[in-house]
């Protein structure tokens, strides 16, 4: 059997971000992740403020604040029914001078991944069973067996595996619900440029949303978000589902938009419901047991519409280090005693009602913009939603998770890894 201080189950931004800021408090973790290589499904990613504090807390940010991904400040909401459009503009920059970045979800990844030593990913790994073991003297383990047989016994096991997490259905969490909603989404590139400014662009009607944003002068980010069950019945095939978004649901929108999906690259387009976790469940569920827990999708599972899934996740992975991190300072090593438990006790208590805000105003987000016809919902929407959307979201999303312990070079076993950077 394998032993390890900590491991971490999905490779994806919560499970690498997690990953580092274990590193920078001197705790080796190892990631399992059942894919074969990084996943990137999403194409790209809004990093507003918040992630932006937690990518700097993680030493990372200076990877991705290049002129390669120009800030978004604002942008244009048209009805297409009325024909009426609106200005919003996103949250200033923070005193940090941080601002929303649209960017590859691909090189997020990457960036995070670099951070770590080669061996801290294991791919091809599927998880199959936990069990958590009380030992002597009150130490407690979990130990994971892998589908290929592999045992391995670990002081802290932190589930990063998604809304769909096997992590999160051994702690005895809700399994995420149907918005009633989904989501198509992808990339589209222009070899000679696309001629389009930076400014968010998004177009609406009853039951439908669409929108896209510049990534650089030949990627462009799109998406569609669609209501009730009609979109389940497209095949999921990248081809079928371009021609339907092109030749059915957003025939009816603007040239400008259907040609940016005209020019897909078909590796990045993807299907899927969108699914979210009551907030009450995040609240009065048992997101952690003894030495295991989660973070990201696997615990906060929300609709797209504020754009915090995985500004969140990158919130977790630094909170989860710093509680962590302050246990193995105490010690001078990661001991396998109530002591962790406390630790993720004390992380899912500062995290919990955080999310679960976010989850609601997500939701409600989504809900104001593309529900009902009525005068009410046109008011909440036109006169409220948009015209002040800035400072409804603003606190959200320039939320400061904090930073990490420090760790003096004595104390960090990987503090001679050339591969760390600062």
């Amino acid at each position: 059997m394998e032993e390890h201080d900590v491991v971490i189950v999905g490779a994806g931004i919560a499970g690498l971000a997690t990953a580092i800021a274990l590193k920078r408090v001197g705790v080796k973790a190892l990631v399992l992740e059942k894919s074969e290589g990084l996943r990137a499904t999403g194409a790209a990613i809004g990093l507003h403020s918040n992630a932006w504090l937690a990518l700097e807390a993680l030493g990372v940010a200076h990877k991705l604040t290049t002129t390669t991904y120009p800030p978004m400040r604002k942008g244009n909401v048209t009805n297409i029914d009325t024909g009426a459009t609106q200005e919003i503009t996103f949250p200033q920059p923070d005193k940090h001078e941080h601002e929303t970045r649209p960017i590859h979800r691909k090189a997020l990844l990457e960036a995070l991944a670099e951070e770590l030593p080669m061996d801290t990913i294991r791919f091809s790994s599927k998880l199959k069973s936990i069990v958590n073991l009380q030992a002597e003297e009150g130490s407690s383990y979990a130990i994971i067996h892998m589908e290929n047989g592999v045992s391995i016994k670990a002081k802290a096991l932190i589930g990063c595996d998604g809304v769909h997490s096997v992590v999160a259905r051994w702690l005895g969490l809700t399994t995420p619900v149907n918005s009633g909603r989904w989501a198509v989404r992808g990339l589209a590139i222009f070899p000679e440029g696309h001629g389009l400014d930076v400014n968010f662009q998004q177009f609406v009607t009853i039951g439908k949303r669409v929108g896209f944003a510049a990534l650089n002068d030949k990627e462009v980010y799109w998406f569609l978000v669609g209501q009730s069950s009609k979109g389940e019945d497209i095949p999921h095939d990248p081809e079928t589902i371009k021609k339907e978004v092109i030749s059915n649901f957003a025939k009816n929108f603007p040239t400008s938009y259907l040609r940016v999906v005209q020019h897909s690259d078909l590796s990045t387009v993807t299907w899927a419901p969108l699914l979210f976790r009551f907030p009450w469940d995040v609240i009065l569920g048992n997101l952690s047991k003894g030495n295991i827990t989660v973070a990201g999708d696997a615990m906060h599972p929300m609709t797209p519409d504020l754009g915090q899934g995985g500004c969140s996740a990158l919130e977790d992975a630094v909170v989860l280090g710093r509680h962590i991190g302050n246990l193995n300072i105490k010690n001078k090593k990661l001991v396998a005693r109530d002591q962790v438990a406390e630790a993720l006790e004390r992380y899912v208590k500062e995290r919990k009602w955080r999310v679960a805000k976010l989850i609601v105003v997500s939701y409600l987000a989504g809900w104001v913009q593309q529900d009902g016809s009525g005068w009410f919902m046109k008011f909440l929407r036109d006169s409220i939603f948009y015209r002040h959307f800035s400072s409804l979201i603003s606190n959200d999303k320039q939320y400061d998770c904090g930073k990490l312990p420090c760790v003096s070079s004595s104390n960090n076993e990987l503090d001679n890894d050339p591969r760390k950077i600062y």
